[in-house]
């Protein structure tokens, strides 16, 4: 089995830190093909679990697509945790 599989299993199971992982893997194409929507959708599944980092990246994907308001909220509460 790849990493990607036992992420994608404990996402399953509500891990945060393999929906951080898997974002990372979909951003930088590593074992998968790049997909910005499996990107997002892993960083927001992370980023409600309460991971840090994740918010913070999820800030920055939001800033880079226009949408300002939306990323700060997210780098304050990135900034809180």
């Amino acid at each position: 089995d790849t990493a990607f599989e036992y992420w994608t299993k404990a996402t399953g199971l509500g891990d945060m830190a393999s929906h951080y992982n898997l974002s990372l893997l979909y951003r930088n194409g590593h074992g998968v093909e790049k997909d910005e929507k499996m990107e997002v959708y892993h960083l927001d599944q992370a980023a409600i679990c309460g991971h840090q980092f994740a918010r913070f990246n999820l800030a920055n994907v939001e800033w880079n697509n226009g949408r300002k308001e939306r990323a700060i909220k997210h780098w304050i509460i990135a900034a809180t945790l």
